[in-house]
């Protein structure tokens, strides 16, 4: 892979290439990027979808949308620290084309804040939830109508695949999505295949899959015009790693910290784990003087973050050569020298928060809500296509909004879009919709 192909600024439907060098320095076409997420009904939808905690009413606790932002500062930062080095290694990138460090930091920044714009109602609970209904619920009785792919997409739908779909899909009146720079729909991708064939291997970029096969055709036009295809596989962008990692460095951290606020984590054992992460840049002087509790995770919270932001810069730049071939296949902080305390901290989240009976039992409500979404909507929708629309089914169709356009061309299409429609809710609508349906 090259670099000068990585940071194309095409968006879909341009006739004329656009060139780094005639970009407007004040309004870079990357960080416009950033702006059309921010400003898209599916990101700000975020701020009442579940990050660990479903219906959370502590002010303290993160949600999908504060998540979102903080992983997106992170990762600027990721991103302009790798891009220094990245121009200082291949100088012609400035020289020739224009390039700068912060060009680097905009793309990861604006990938980074759309990175979980396709995740549906309480977290990954959700996703099951959908997989779940089309594999042993009333949705397996289309497995006969669908492809092996399309049905696969449905059964094990993925937030990644449906975020893909958000950004990219031309609607009446909006060809192209929200046509984001291509350099940052390839960051945005950190998994760059269908969801089959499987590929049982080790590899980090086949741990899930990243477009639906709705989405195939640009996703490969996309891919060959990035330079991520080789005509044997397609590679991941390498700026997808930096968008991993800055993830990876918000959760560990983060909803290790909410949960030390909730109260699930004792304070002075949560500390003693976050103090073994940054014990050789902390100010043991100044730490002592900090006399409130929210004070003292805040200032352990920075360091633990600025040494992790360090360490992931220094493992892409080493590894540079290698993510550019398509050979290395693990996240950054896999390769990190602060691993044993990242897995530390990890496994007493898993312990304390992510198994803890709170969210377990939330979990099971979400549930509850998404099948009876599901039972309705993708019943409704089934029937549209297939012209048997009874008085049940208008009324259903009527709770969705005109723009959705649920019945589509074909079967896959038409359930995927319900299902997309039904991940596209907040947690608070969903579960206001569920009650008014009727739990089933």
């Amino acid at each position: 892979m090259l670099w000068e192909s990585l940071l194309s600024l095409q968006r879909f439907g341009d006739k004329v290439k656009r060139i780094r060098k005639h970009q407007d320095e004040l309004r870079l076409g990357f960080e416009v990027d950033y702006d059309r997420v921010v400003f898209s009904s599916a990101f700000r939808s975020l701020q009442d979808k579940t990050q660990v905690i479903p219906f959370s009413k502590t002010d303290f606790v993160h949600t999908r949308l504060t998540h979102s932002l903080e992983v997106s500062v992170v990762a600027r930062s990721l991103g302009r620290l790798a891009g220094k080095d990245i121009i200082k290694n291949h100088p012609y990138l400035q020289e020739n084309h224009g390039y700068q460090p912060n060009d680097f930091g905009a793309i990861v920044a604006a990938a980074a804040l759309a990175h979980d714009i396709g995740n549906p109602p309480f977290g990954h609970s959700g996703e099951k939830a959908i997989g779940h209904y089309f594999l042993n619920g009333n949705g397996a009785q289309y497995k006969s109508k669908l492809s092996n792919k399309e049905y696969q997409d449905l059964c094990a739908f993925e937030g990644n695949a449906n975020g893909f779909k958000i950004l990219t899909e031309s609607k009446a009146g909006t060809p192209g999505g929200l046509r984001l720079s291509y350099a940052t729909l390839g960051a945005f991708i950190k998994y760059p295949k269908a969801s089959l064939p499987h590929r049982p291997t080790a590899e980090v970029s086949d741990k899930k899959y990243g477009f639906f096969q709705a989405q195939e055709s640009f996703f490969h036009a996309l891919s060959n015009d990035l330079g991520m295809a080789d005509g044997k596989k397609i590679h991941r962008h390498p700026l997808a790693y930096l968008v991993e990692a800055a993830d990876d460095i918000c959760y560990t951290i983060i909803d290790f910290e909410d949960g030390i606020h909730l109260g699930w984590i004792e304070e002075e054992y949560a500390l003693e784990y976050l103090i073994k992460l940054v014990k050789d840049d902390m100010d043991t002087l100044k730490y002592s003087k900090l006399k409130h509790r929210t004070q003292r995770l805040a200032y352990l919270r920075a360091l633990a973050i600025n040494s992790l932001i360090k360490d992931a810069v220094t493992i892409f730049s080493e590894n540079e050569n290698e993510i550019l071939n398509g050979n290395f296949g693990v996240a950054l902080l896999e390769k990190s020298q602060y691993k044993a305390q990242i897995e530390d901290i990890i496994n007493l989240s898993v312990d304390k928060i992510y198994c803890s009976e709170e969210v377990v039992q939330k979990e099971i409500v979400g549930y509850k809500v998404i099948s009876t979404l599901l039972n309705a909507f993708v019943s409704a929708a089934a029937n549209a296509f297939n012209n048997k629309v009874n008085s049940y089914d208008a009324l259903i169709l009527q709770l969705i909004p005109d723009q959705e356009n649920i019945p589509a061309k074909t079967l896959y299409q038409t359930l995927l879009n319900a299902s997309c429609y039904v991940a596209s809710l907040t947690d608070g609508k969903a579960k206001l919709l569920a009650e008014k349906i009727g739990f089933e």
